[in-house]
């Protein structure tokens, strides 16, 4: 069985080396839609799959960091990159491109990686993330299936090489949230859920 949770955020990049040559050459927003797609073959106590309230702490935490922020490609230009450190508060550094196709892989292993940290307390049983689809416009979107996002053919989503502005990560609940799990840490159950 599949269930389906929406986030929604918005976004500025630019996607050097794509053939659209605005898209390439302009800073550029979206109203980005996240869907994640997680799957199990048993319920928890609830008679769930996965408590939808779980998907309120740490996963939308991290998928709100990108919200009125720029993403930035760390290939890209350096004087550009400083440029935009300097006069945006909010920014996300990654190691692909901020394709949507790159941040339907880049959300995949960020919200795989919490999922497998987290505590299952509640009875779940393999639940796993299925797919993630991120939607940049109403008419355009890729889906992520585990298979892509770790196919080295496409860029390699090293979460050691993602780096969030300071901004970002202080006024969360835990502003260590995103080290914990780079470093493989347990996500404490109280992390989880936010009110």
């Amino acid at each position: 069985m599949l269930i389906r949770k929406l986030f929604k955020f918005e976004n500025a990049h630019i996607v050097r080396g794509c053939s659209t040559r605005r898209c390439s050459h302009s800073i550029h927003g979206h109203s980005y839609k996240v869907e994640l797609l997680l799957e199990a073959h048993a319920f928890d106590n609830g008679q769930m799959i996965y408590d939808f309230g779980l998907l309120k702490g740490a996963v939308r935490e991290l998928i709100d960091a990108f919200d009125h922020a720029v993403t930035l490609w760390s290939g890209d230009n350096l004087d550009y990159l400083a440029a935009m450190c300097r006069h945006s508060e909010r920014w996300v550094l990654i190691p692909v491109s901020p394709s949507a196709e790159q941040f339907s892989r880049l959300f995949f292993c960020l919200v795989d990686a919490v999922l497998a940290l987290s505590d299952m307390a509640n009875g779940e049983a393999d639940v796993q993330l299925h797919s993630v689809i991120v939607h940049e416009t109403d008419t355009g979107y890729a889906q992520c299936f585990r298979e892509d996002a770790l196919n080295p053919r496409m860029g390699l989503i090293d979460l050691h090489a993602i780096e969030f502005a300071p901004a970002i990560t202080a006024p969360w609940r835990d502003p260590e949230l995103f080290e914990r799990i780079k470093h493989g840490q347990q996500i404490p159950a109280c992390l989880e859920e936010l009110a």
